[in-house]
């Protein structure tokens, strides 16, 4: 039974992983979107715990500050005790003294090992925002390429049209074609409205440069 369940869950992840590489050549931009968006998700988990592990730290510091605090009371009041001889109430002060010393000490050796704790979770969180940084830079850089790559592209075949038979490339050949047709027309047109004008300048030079001869 468990063969049969380390099978089906190797063919679920290989199916898994084609369906990735299948989605990857499709359109790797989107799937890389999709890495960037959990690699986020990731760093706001850490901040957030970092954000516990400060908060943590404070609780720290309030608690060894009271230890402290209650530790030098306790000794200052076991010692007005001796003086006045009051036993029982110096034995009490004195032990009150060491349980609240015991607990700042303690207090302080956590504390101490909080802030190296706290200062290597810190290191590693920059060091994630960093890397997560020179993948989106990375993300833009191959998203200039890829579109660089299709404009030149479109454009080839914009220029190239005879090669393809795409309909936006084929509108963009007709309204070339047709402002060719204008071009002719236009100067088909110019010829015809001026060619009496001409013909008409041309005998009357070759006339005069007949009467010329003749004289």
């Amino acid at each position: 039974m468990t063969n049969l369940f380390t099978r089906i869950k190797d063919t679920v992840m290989a199916d898994l992983h084609s369906a990735l590489d299948q989605k990857e050549k499709k359109n790797p931009i989107a799937l890389l979107n999709q890495y960037l968006r959990q690699c986020e998700q990731e760093t706001e988990k850490v901040r957030k715990l970092l954000e516990r592990q400060h908060m943590l730290k404070a609780e720290f510091i309030k608690e060894h500050s009271q230890a402290l605090e209650l530790a030098e009371k306790r000794k200052y009041q076991a010692e007005v005790a001796s003086k006045a001889g009051e036993t029982e109430l110096y034995q009490f002060a004195a032990a009150e003294h060491q349980q609240y010393q015991s607990r700042a000490d303690r207090l302080a050796e956590s504390l101490e090992q909080v802030n190296g704790q706290l200062s290597e979770l810190e290191r590693k969180y920059e060091d994630m925002k960093h890397k997560l940084k020179d993948m989106q830079i990375r993300r833009l850089e191959l998203m200039g390429r890829e579109n660089v790559t299709r404009a030149n592209h479109r454009m080839d075949q914009v220029l190239d049209s005879s090669k393809n038979s795409d309909k936006t490339v084929s509108r963009f050949q007709e309204v070339e074609d047709y402002i060719d047709r204008l071009d002719h027309e236009a100067k088909s047109a110019y010829y015809r409205s001026t060619i009496d004008a001409k013909i008409a300048q041309l005998e009357k030079e070759m006339k005069l440069e007949e009467s010329k001869s003749i004289s």
